[in-house]
């Protein structure tokens, strides 16, 4: 057994006060992720997005938030993936962000939904090519003979379609429409702060958990 006991660090997060929380959970994931940014601009918008199928198999991967209202938080992908299976299957799911400089989590929980084609299309178009070639080539989640194969797809696409191409059907975006935020600030001594928002008739009740 390899043995990772000894690997620690201490937390030394500011402290997190429900008198300092903002009366939306939205208002208060922007201040958070505006000061993630000015941390670290590159990986701020990585999440970790869970869902589970009929059969209550859980299954988590990183994808990326692309935007967000207080309708909801919006990714894209293939409709046809695994994830996408999952949501057709138990359209409800979790997003983790995870932001190391500042100690700090939030975790988002809610039912998910898929975004007008509208959307879908505007984003789909504002791609690097090779990136809109990448979705038309790729079968996200299939099994593949080789990677040559995949390659030679490619290179096929990209011969045809070289100012662009047209969004696949399977390929669009989702909403997580939220009724739950945990907002987790890393202390010390692991006593750290969580405060939760939970929706309630309309209005986002505020509690503080134990750590």
């Amino acid at each position: 057994m390899q043995d990772f006991t000894n690997i620690r660090r201490e937390y030394s997060g500011i402290d997190f006060l429900k008198k300092d929380l903002a009366q939306s959970p939205f208002d208060q994931f922007s201040k958070w992720f505006e000061e993630a940014s000015a941390v670290r601009i590159d990986d701020v918008s990585s999440m970790t997005l869970a869902t589970a199928n009929a059969l209550k198999m859980p299954s988590a991967r990183i994808v990326l938030l692309k935007h967000f209202d207080e309708q909801g938080f919006c990714w894209y992908t293939d409709f046809e993936s695994n994830k996408g299976q999952d949501l057709a299957e138990n359209p409800q799911a979790e997003l983790m962000f995870y932001w190391y400089g500042l100690d700090r989590q939030v975790r988002i929980q809610g039912c998910v939904e898929k975004l007008d084609e509208e959307y879908a299309d505007k984003y789909f178009a504002q791609r690097p090519v090779a990136s809109q070639i990448s979705a038309a080539a790729s079968r996200q989640s299939k099994v593949v003979s080789s990677r040559e194969s995949l390659q030679k797809t490619v290179d096929e696409l990209q011969v045809a379609n070289q100012q662009g191409i047209e969004r696949p059907d399977r390929w669009g975006g989702y909403r997580l429409i939220p009724s739950r935020f945990e907002f987790w600030q890393g202390r010390e001594g692991r006593l750290h702060d969580r405060l939760v928002y939970s929706a309630q008739n309309g209005t986002w009740l505020v509690d503080r958990l134990q750590p």
